[in-house]
């Protein structure tokens, strides 16, 4: 092998793709650097806009992968690499993690828009899928719902996004209804007097909207009162069990019995 030739070929090699290479590493250091700042940039807007934080990690990660790739094909083109086959490997893989993960998408883009329109947040009690509970963790694919029996359940987002949603929490209140049913000898006027006892001893009950006591149906054998009181969302279910026990127990020291007592 001739040692000169070698030089030579070398040498004009060097003088073709050297600045070339000289440039690429130039750029790519101060890319890297721009994207750096982009980065810290943009996830300072989104603290300034009040961004959910599940959402934040996600579009700084997003943007930068991007950046990243732009560069680095804008360095292939300075060194004047072939695009070709590299564009069809990965519109290949694109087309085939896009069927793959289809679901998985959907999923991504509902838990996207639940956390940007908040059709509920952490700590709102909520009716979907056919459970009810609290709900305890947001996250981009799922949510996490704590029911009353205290049992975790995941539901894909997908889910949430596309069925009804009943959020028992968002009015700050919720209206506890209590039926009872009486015999027609037994006077409405006792019966109601009774009733607004039991409402006023119970502290947790809110004060407005104001409670309601009527005759809500009439029966052959009886007419039955319904009994409308609003509370907060939270411990509803431990505020309907106490003044039940307390109705029962008053209307029974009355002396009044009821159907089946």
């Amino acid at each position: 092998m001739n040692i000169n030739r070698v030089y030579d070929r070398f040498y004009s090699w060097l003088l073709t793709f050297g600045p070339k290479l000289i440039l690429a590493v130039v750029i790519l250091f101060v890319g890297l650097w721009i994207i750096k700042r982009l980065r810290n940039w943009l996830n300072y807007i989104l603290i300034e806009r009040h961004i959910d934080p599940s959402l934040r990690p996600f579009f700084v990660s997003t943007v930068n992968i991007a950046l990243q790739a732009l560069l680095v094909l804008a360095i292939m083109q300075i060194l004047t690499i072939q695009l070709t086959i590299f564009a069809a490997l990965v519109g290949a893989f694109g087309v085939a993690g896009g069927l793959a993960l289809s679901g998985t998408l959907q999923n991504f883009t509902s838990g996207v828009i639940i956390l940007m329109l908040k059709p509920f947040r952490v700590g709102d009690n909520i009716i979907a899928q056919g459970q009810e509970g609290t709900v305890s963790m947001i996250r981009i694919f799922y949510t996490i719902v704590t029911t009353f029996n205290n049992s975790t359940v995941v539901i894909p987002n997908s889910k949430l996004s596309n069925e009804v949603i009943i959020n028992l929490s968002r009015e700050g209140k919720r209206r506890l209804d209590i039926e009872l049913k009486f015999n027609y000898g037994i006077n409405f006027g006792q019966v109601k007097t009774i009733l607004e006892n039991a409402i006023h001893s119970n502290e947790d009950l809110l004060k407005e909207p104001p409670h309601r006591i009527g005759v809500s149906g009439i029966d052959a054998d009886g007419y039955r009162v319904m009994i409308n009181v609003w509370v907060k969302p939270h411990g509803f279910q431990d505020i309907k069990m106490q003044l039940q026990q307390a109705v029962v127990d008053d209307i029974k020291n009355a002396g009044i019995k009821l159907p089946g007592m």
